[in-house]
């Protein structure tokens, strides 16, 4: 019985490592990523037009709806502003990016961006901020982002 069940165990850690190994981005996690490099890293607001659709449904207090409610948040970030995305993940219409965000305020925010895709445009937006604790300064001594390979 301890043998079946060992053999059980480690047929599913081959077939997670497998699919590890297997793992591809997705098409609405290469639209993401190139949507939010084009807009934050390249500072092109014409991605608004490529990438985002009408109506686009912005859920962060802070922002505003549509592509007006983008242009507006990129006008206003300043010049030594820094977007390093990180892992991601997705389900069916659903890509959530894990990324950092340095110069918006005195400490490096380490966030989730949450976006809705239809159509092949980006429809919807949640977020998740967090101030970034060094490494050093955390309990387990693990960092709090990873940078993308």
């Amino acid at each position: 019985m301890k043998l079946i069940r060992k053999a059980h165990v480690m047929a599913g850690l081959l077939a997670l490592a497998s699919l590890g190994a297997q793992a591809q981005t997705t098409p609405n996690e290469t639209l993401v990523l190139k949507a939010l490099t084009e807009l934050f890293v390249q500072r092109d607001a014409s991605a608004l037009g490529r990438y985002w659709g009408t109506p686009y449904i912005q859920h962060n207090p802070s922002v505003g709806n549509g592509h007006e409610g983008l242009a507006a948040l990129l006008k206003s970030i300043p010049a030594h502003f820094k977007y390093e995305p990180g892992m991601m993940a997705s389900s069916g219409d659903i890509v959530m990016i894990h990324g950092r965000y340095t110069g918006l305020g005195p400490k490096p925010l380490v966030v989730v961006d949450i976006f809705r895709v239809k159509d092949g445009k980006l429809v919807q937006h949640w977020d998740v901020l967090q101030e970034e604790v060094p490494a050093a300064q955390t309990k387990s001594g693990n960092p709090m982002f990873t940078p993308a390979r």
